[in-house]
């Protein structure tokens, strides 16, 4: 179907698709009434759509033309009022601008700004004249009515402090002259008040023995005290209210400032100028004193003062009540400033005296560990540390610390020094220790002695550094000295025993290395290692070491990410290469090594461990060549063989002549060892000592010769007495028939050599075997061989080595 032809394209167009979709088939004109009713509704809802638009335009034309008006009238309005202040502006300022009216508008401003804070602070100014009078006027009739004027000063202080950073700094003279007036107003309280109390404290006697306490007194003296109190109050409030980690000395009380003023000049009229008391080599004289002082009034201040304290404490609150927990330390507190004086004025005096220097330390040590533990001194309880003392002062704030250290180092150095060169030094103590424990020399004793003294000279100090810096610097340095004169000792005695050292010295140097010379030698190189390893084992496990190693893997863990030095100027690598290689692995190992898998000695110690294993080996090497030189005749006997039985059948049989110098070898040098060796070393070595005869006797005498029954027996006498000598000598290290057991290859060998021949010999001596037997079965086969060693006890030889001690028999072997 065509759409109309007055349409436009487009429109028609689209007119053309729709009816096109619509009358496709003739059937669909039927429907072409509904068609056309639906085209109409859907033009009458256009149309309202469409009229309703133009109604919402209209109106949006009508509000934007209506905002548009307003606008340019405002802007009109505005351009009117400006003109007009402009105009005001210039007849006001006589400017020929508008600009240059506002600036000196500004100007004015500006001054009549200035004008009214001068206003402000001429006001500020006249209040605090105004309470500094009222304060002064009232302080002597109503002395606690004047309290309340000087709080408010001091708050008016403390509010423009803080106003200042705020205000860019502004009006620091004000505040200057305000902190002035509070000061002067505060020092003429505080004097007025205090001359009341001294004047009560007369009455009193104060501070005589003879107190005259009435209950008048007592009142007069009580409203003195809460008086100064209540002066210092505000200043603890501001105290307190500094951050954490100011470094604030306790304060003194006032009262006490007062009560303690005649306990001063008293002091300083002993301890200073020519007095007798007064000695620079005697600081014991004026730290007694001091304590002699806590002892006689501390009672007086806690039966009178603390009350007063406690009512204060629960005034104020709990922010302050720490100034007020404790009248005693209250006290003490207040008598310390005495004692700092005069440490500032002392210390200079002796600085260059290292004695007295050494003795006033350990003395003031003495005193801080006195006030401690007598009077467990606080003068902060909710502190997290301890006090830390007059000492801590002294070496740490004042930096005394290295100059002491030095001199403890001398001390120490010199101490070790004259041990070590006294002659007798180098002796054997056989009479310090046990019978059964290892001799050390009497320097051994003697440096572990000096050592354990310094321990107790620096134990007390507080600082971790300054105790890790003692302990290296002073204490492990004297252990390498020691351990070094150890070392070079044993390697002397290694060179004079060296062929070339043999040489070089002749028959006299040689006699002085020779037998029990050279084992006394070595014994005290050993019995010095080893009790030295002891005593730093001992240490090791002792509280104070053991509390220092774990502060030290604290702070190494606590340090280990910013890398800074463990302890001062000491880096872990330092302090590891001093004390334990513990120390570098808990870097590595984070949260995996624990306080016990080291100790601080742990380096130290395996340096004298390997030193006493050293020498030991060297003990053992020694003994063994002397006896094995000594049985060198022995092995030269050649007539085991023909060795016939002895007139006196039976009875036993003296060793052979040429075992004599070996058992009187065995006879001196081993009961030496036996006394300056303990049992456990003195049984290793006498045990590797018998395994050597024992493989130089089957080695040279046994597996080279032939022997007769009689020479059999020979041997076997000669070892048993050669036991016996062994036996005797280790005393209560040994027990009887040791030897014979250690030697057991030997003994076994001895067995097959004495087997009898002879049936009647055989059944004379109730053996079940003989040597035919034992023969036969044993060259049968590996099973037979088993069997019979079975029979006879013997398990440690092989069948090869059973043949061939069996062979060395003469009728066997012939």
């Amino acid at each position: 179907m065509a759409p109309p032809t007055s349409l436009p394209s487009h429109e028609r167009a689209r007119v053309e698709d729709y009816l096109n979709d619509k009358i496709q088939v003739s059937a669909d004109l039927e429907s072409l009434d509904s068609l056309l009713s639906s085209l109409r509704a859907q033009q009458e809802l256009q149309r309202k759509q469409l009229v309703d638009a133009h109604e919402v335009l209209s109106n949006a034309t009508k509000a934007s033309n209506d905002h548009a008006k307003a606008t340019r009238e405002r802007a009109e309005a505005f351009a009117a009022e400006q003109a007009d202040i402009d105009r005001r502006l210039k007849a006001i300022t006589q400017s020929e601008t508008s600009d240059e009216a506002v600036r000196r508008l500004e100007t004015s401003m500006e001054r009549l700004r200035r004008l009214e804070i001068s206003k402000g602070y001429v006001e500020l100014l006249k209040e605090a004249e105004e309470l500094s009078k009222d304060a002064l006027t009232n302080i002597a009739s109503e002395p606690r009515t004047a309290l309340k004027p000087y709080s408010r000063l001091r708050n008016i202080v403390l509010s423009l402090k803080e106003a200042q950073p705020a205000a860019e700094g502004a009006a620091p003279h004000l505040v200057d002259y305000t902190e002035k007036l509070a000061t002067a107003l505060r020092q003429q309280m505080k004097t007025f008040f205090g001359s009341r109390l001294h004047k009560t404290l007369e009455q009193l006697k104060w501070p005589t023995r003879e107190l005259n306490i009435t209950d008048t007194l007592l009142a007069e003296w009580r409203q003195d005290v809460e008086l100064l109190i209540d002066l210092q109050t505000p200043e603890l409030q501001s105290r307190d209210a500094l951050p954490s980690g100011q470094g604030l000395e306790p304060p003194v009380l006032f009262p006490l400032e007062t009560m303690v003023h005649p306990l001063d000049l008293r002091f300083k009229y002993h301890f200073s100028g020519d007095k007798p008391t007064n000695r620079l080599d005697k600081p014991e004289y004026f730290l007694s004193h001091i304590m002699d002082l806590i002892n006689q009034h501390g009672g007086f201040f806690a039966s009178y003062l603390q009350p007063i304290l406690d009512e204060k404490a629960q005034l104020i609150g709990p922010s302050l009540d720490w100034n007020f927990y404790n009248a005693l330390h209250a006290f003490i507190t207040a008598l310390l400033p005495i004692l700092r004086q005069k440490v500032r004025s002392f210390l200079p005096q002796i600085s260059d005296y290292p004695q007295l220097l050494s003795h006033f330390i350990h003395e003031l040590m003495n005193f801080d560990n006195e006030i401690r533990e007598t009077w467990n001194y606080l003068p902060d309880p909710y502190a997290d540390d301890n006090w830390k003392g007059i000492t801590w002062e002294v070496l740490t704030k004042q930096g005394w610390y290295d100059r002491w250290l030095q001199v403890e180092k001398d001390f120490a150095l010199s101490r070790y020094k004259d041990i070590i060169d006294t002659p007798e030094s180098g002796h054997i103590d056989y009479d310090g220790m046990e019978l059964t424990a290892t001799k050390p020399t009497k320097a051994a004793i003697r440096v572990n002695d000096l050592l354990e003294t310094i321990t107790e000279r620096y134990q007390p100090l507080l600082s971790f550094s300054q105790k890790l810096r003692f302990l290296i610097d002073i204490q492990i340095t004297i252990f390498d000295q020691f351990h070094e004169r150890l070392y070079s000792a044993l390697e002397a005695y290694l060179a004079m025993t060296s062929t070339l050292g043999r040489t070089v010295q002749g028959a006299d140097g040689q006699a002085s290395v020779e037998g029990v010379a050279g084992l006394e030698r070595l014994c005290r190189v050993f019995g010095s290692a080893e009790y030295l390893e002891k005593k730093m084992e001992d240490w090791s496990n002792d509280i104070f070491f053991v509390e220092l190693w774990s502060e030290l893997q604290e702070r190494i863990q606590q340090n280990r990410e910013g890398g800074r030095n463990v302890a001062g100027t000491m880096s872990v690598a330092e302090v590891a290469s001093r004390t334990s290689p513990a120390v570098s692995n808990s870097l590595e190992v984070h949260n995996q090594t624990s306080s016990s898998d080291g100790a601080l000695f742990d380096e130290t110690a395996s340096a004298y461990r390997r030193l006493r294993l050293r020498s030991e080996t060297i003990i053992t090497s020694t003994m063994s060549s002397n006896t094995l030189s000594a049985l060198k005749p022995y092995s030269r006997v050649s007539t085991w063989a023909t060795l016939s039985t002895p007139s006196t059948a039976g009875s036993p049989l003296s060793p052979s002549s040429d075992l004599s110098h070996a058992m009187s070898t065995l006879s001196t040098q081993l009961p030496f060892l036996s006394r300056a060796l303990g049992i456990a070393p003195l049984r290793r070595v006498s045990r590797q000592l018998l395994l050597s005869i024992q493989t130089y006797i089957w080695d040279n005498v046994v597996i080279k010769n032939t022997f007769s029954p009689t020479g059999a027996a020979q041997l076997a006498s000669d070892i048993d007495h050669l036991c016996h000598v062994v036996d005797s000598a280790l005393g209560t290290a040994g027990h009887a028939g040791d030897s014979l057991r250690i030697m057991k290859r030997l003994n076994e060998g001895l067995c097959l050599l004495g087997l009898s021949a002879s049936p009647q010999e055989q059944a004379d001596l109730g053996s079940a075997l003989g040597l035919w037997d034992v023969e036969k079965r044993l060259f049968k086969d590996n099973e037979s061989a088993r069997e019979v060693l079975a029979e006879l006890e013997i398990d440690t030889l092989t069948e090869t080595e059973a043949r061939l001690v069996l062979e060395r028999r003469v009728e066997i072997g012939s």
